[in-house]
Formats: C-alpha cells, structure tokens, sequence
C-alpha cells in the first residue's frame, strides 16, 4: 500500500468550473507526491520498466518543467530558462546525474506548482495566453491549460502507478 503521508484533496462534486479544475489539478498534483512517498533515492531514480528510462524522479522533473512551461512561459509569456531539458537533451528531465537529488527536484516541482497558481490567480478562464505555442502558432485559454495539465498528470501517474508496483509491489490510489 502507498503512505498516505501526502494529504490528497477529493475534488469537489458540485463545484463551480474553476473549482472543479484547479481540484482535479491539485489532487493529480498529490497522487504524484503519494506514488514517490516512503521511497529511498535508489527506488526514486530507477527505471523500473527498462529498456524505458522512466522513473518517478524523472517524473517530478519533467511535471515542474510542464508547469513552467504552460503556466508562465506560456500562459504569462515569460522566457525563462530550462530546468532540466535542453535543445542538446529534450529528455533532459530523465537524465540525471549522481548530484542530482530526489529533495531538490521536489523543491523545484513545489516552487512551480507555487508559482503556476500565482500566474493563475485572477484570471479568467476564458483568457488567452500571451504566448503562443512554438509549434501550433496559436494561443491557449486558461481552460485549455488547466484541463491539459489535468491530463498530463493523470497519464504520468499511470506511468507513476506502473513503477511504484515494480520498485516494491505498492499498489494503490
């Protein structure tokens, strides 16, 4: 069984929109901090599932740059740099060296789900990214992230879900 040391917030079932997705999202956010609890730094980085270089640190990694990415680089139309990908290595946030910490990468991811809500905060759904996705030309709405991000967390921790089981048979929600 996975710790339950992580508070996972049950969305809401009559909430208004804007409730509805920022819950979905959040409680996506906890499942992935559940399926890393109570495991060593060997357990985190290892790819369970080879020739697939997934682990669930990678996952952190690459969840904090996603909303980097959608929240304020695209959302904001702010120009920061990577975190962890490059043009070199665009799966960078799979590829970690022996410094690199499980600790760190959950600080940073935590700093963006901070930083994601604070880009959010007082705005409309219906309001349209300042930047535009490099290669789909266009602009997003505020929806269109929050369901996206939505769906990017629930298909990581599915993957989330696979790995736990491999590292040490923990099963559950």
């Amino acid at each position: 069984m996975i710790p339950t040391e992580y508070e996972r917030p049950e969305p809401s079932t009559t909430a208004g929109e804007r409730e509805m997705l920022e819950g979905w999202l959040d409680y996506h956010r906890a499942t992935l901090a559940m399926k890393c609890a109570g495991l060593d730094e060997e357990q985190l980085r290892r790819a369970a599932l080879p020739p697939s270089e997934l682990t669930l640190l990678g996952l952190v990694r690459h969840m904090a740059e996603v909303e980097r990415w959608w929240f304020r680089e695209i959302t904001l139309g702010l120009d920061l740099p990577e975190l962890y990908s490059t043009r070199e290595d665009r799966d960078g946030d799979f590829h970690f060296g022996a410094d690199d910490t499980f600790a760190d990468a959950e600080q940073v991811w935590k700093e963006e789900i901070g930083l994601a809500r604070e880009a959010a905060a007082g705005r409309s759904l219906d309001e349209v990214s300042v930047a535009e996705h490099p290669r789909r030309k266009q602009g997003f709405n505020l929806r269109w992230v929050y369901t996206h991000m939505i769906e990017e967390y629930a298909r990581h921790n599915g993957h989330a879900d696979l790995l736990r089981e491999q590292i040490d048979g923990a099963t559950g929600e």
